[in-house]
């Protein structure tokens, strides 16, 4: 069978699949809305907090990444998958024993204020907004190239599946759709990985096919991929650092934090039953992720190998463009791939010098899709890596866009500006909420600003240096007051911005072009996407200050600090 009947026949059965399940668990209180009505078993919860979080920045960007920083990806492994750990031991259990339903509503009750939860919600929206167009933008991308469709057409047809299913199951609906979804993106990163391994190395396994021999060779793999990017005047694969090793370990930092503090992470521990359920919740969704970060390294090495061997097959003998293999015309129609004969020789020529480099473009993003294609895998299997990439961009997007709706239905409406309405009318403003979150989302995937095109790293700099230490104070910290944490906020998610925009202006705002006659990374030459650690830092201090010389919070507050940390009762059903 065809490509393109595999594509369909893989993704329309997928997508049947989450309306059906969306259709079958949909929601029909509040609770059920926002929480999956607290009784996701944990080793379920684990599992759709992992295709939650495994976004297409996770599944098409990551191993794209490491493909061509080598080394330097790795703070992307570091950061993404440390952040789980802090996240399990330091926020998941005490936040589920505050029992709640979002992150800004805590926030609110632990600073005894309104404006506290208002800025935690403007947080909030910030880092979500900016990371939710990246998925958007990955689901546009993907149907453009495997269904062949316009982008525009593509996206269209994203929204409306997240909105069925995002809409009419809220929390429960995305629960259970986002288990089969990450059952859908684990083969098809898996499958395809284990036959290029298989291949290359002979060994099933790509995590130990990473660091093995070439198949009929005594040459270790990651040693034929230095030999050949140093010969074409790239640095080494393997010790590559990222600009610096102070701008790695801030970078690291940042992913790291902000990971703990994204929203659309930290709402899924509401949804378990007990309090220890939400810890083991998160050792289950870091078991679930490393099956896809452990994978992730030989990817992007392997997909690099593979593109250096079809461009060059022998030392000096470069690919004649006429003979291109047709994976190579495929993306070139896409735009992502882009080459120009710079001295009329009719051949392909790739290299660190552009003044030779013929492959002016090799998007990082095409290298895991490209990358079956490239290894001349069955059409099965790059049908398969069609409907994972889409899987992992969707499942992401429907959690971003439900932490927007809670945040505007559940915080702002029934928190401040109506509380007396109904719960049926609360439901029906959410799905609103939704449903205006998903236009909004579309709108920016179809005209991403600048600023958020590049990475969605941004978002995690932004929950790190906001959302993160807010929680930590509010959770080990009976002495954090009102005035420390808006104050520590507006400063951190503040400085943050204004290190993001320095070199360019600030988009949209007149006036601002002084901000550019700074130089990029003036910092220490750290980059703004690693500056979150900057920022949290900044936060911390800032409340710490303010606090000092302002009011120490009531009685009841403190009271509240210790119910959340005392352990005792955490095996009850329902901790409150």
């Amino acid at each position: 069978m065809d490509l393109q009947t595999l594509s369909y026949l893989f993704v329309g059965g997928t997508f049947a699949l989450y309306l059906g399940i969306a259709f079958w668990a949909r929601a029909g209180s509040t609770k059920d809305f926002y929480v999956a009505g607290g009784g996701v078993h944990p080793v379920s919860n684990g599992m759709a907090t992992a295709a939650d979080w495994m976004s297409a920045a996770s599944f098409i960007s990551m191993a794209g990444m490491i493909s061509f920083m080598g080394y330097g990806g790795s703070v992307f492994l570091m950061g993404w998958t440390g952040g789980y750990v802090i996240l399990a031991m330091l926020l998941a259990p005490y936040l589920r024993k505050y029992g709640k339903f979002t992150v800004p509503e805590f926030i609110g009750d632990r600073f005894y204020s309104k404006t506290a939860r208002v800025v935690a919600v403007i947080c909030l929206i910030l880092c979500s907004v900016t990371y939710v167009i990246g998925q958007m933008k990955g689901v546009g991308v993907a149907f453009s190239r495997f269904l062949e469709v316009e982008y525009a057409t593509g996206l269209f047809v994203g929204m409306v599946i997240v909105f069925f299913y995002a809409v009419l199951g809220g929390m429960k609906g995305i629960t259970y759709t986002q288990i089969a979804q990450y059952c859908v993106l684990i083969l098809a990163y898996t499958i395809p990985a284990i036959f290029i391994s298989l291949q290359l190395t002979g060994n099933p396994l790509p995590q130990l096919g990473l660091g093995g021999k070439v198949a009929g060779t005594e040459i270790y793999l990651l040693d034929l991929i230095d030999r050949i990017v140093v010969d074409l005047g790239f640095k080494q694969y393997t010790t590559d650092v990222r600009l610096s090793t102070l701008n790695m370990f801030a970078y690291t930092m940042s992913l790291m934090i902000g990971t703990a503090g994204l929203p659309h992470v930290i709402i899924r521990f509401f949804t378990v039953p007990k309090v220890k359920d939400a810890r083991s919740s998160a050792g289950w969704a870091l078991v679930f992720i490393a099956i896809l970060y452990t994978t992730a390294p030989a990817v992007g090495a392997m997909a690099r190998l593979n593109l250096m061997l079809t461009i060059e097959p022998e030392p000096g003998e470069f690919l004649v463009y006429e003979e291109r293999p047709q994976w190579f015309k495929n993306w070139e129609t896409t735009g992502l791939l882009v080459f120009e004969d710079k001295n009329g020789d009719g051949l392909v020529q790739y290299s660190a010098d552009p003044a030779i480099n013929d492959m002016v473009k090799i998007d990082n993003d095409i290298m895991v899709l490209a990358n079956p294609e490239i290894a001349q895998l069955p059409n099965w299997v790059i049908a398969l890596v069609a409907a994972g990439g889409l899987a992992a961009a969707l499942s992401t997007a429907a959690g971003l866009l439900l932490a927007i709706a809670s945040a505007i239905s559940h915080d702002l409406l029934k928190g401040m500006i109506a509380p007396n309405i109904s719960e049926k009318q609360e439901l029906a403003a959410s799905r609103v909420a939704m449903a205006l979150a998903i236009l909004g989302a579309g709108y920016l995937g179809l005209n991403p600003p600048g600023f958020a095109a590049g990475t969605v790293a941004l978002a995690f700099g932004l929950a790190a240096s906001s959302i993160f230490p807010a929680l930590m104070m509010g959770i080990f910290s009976d002495r954090v007051n009102k005035e420390g944490a808006i104050a520590g906020m507006v400063a951190g998610i503040g400085v943050t911005l204004f290190y993001v925009f320095q070199h360019k202006g600030i988009m949209f705002i007149p006036g601002t072009e002084f901000l550019g006659s700074m130089q990029p990374n003036w910092f220490l030459g750290i980059e703004p996407n690693a500056f979150g650690c900057v920022g949290a830092v900044v936060n911390f201090a800032v409340a710490a200050a303010v606090t000092k010389v302002t009011a120490p919070p009531p009685a009841s507050v403190r009271e509240l600090v210790d119910h959340i940390r005392i352990p005792a009762g955490a095996s009850t059903a329902h901790d409150h």
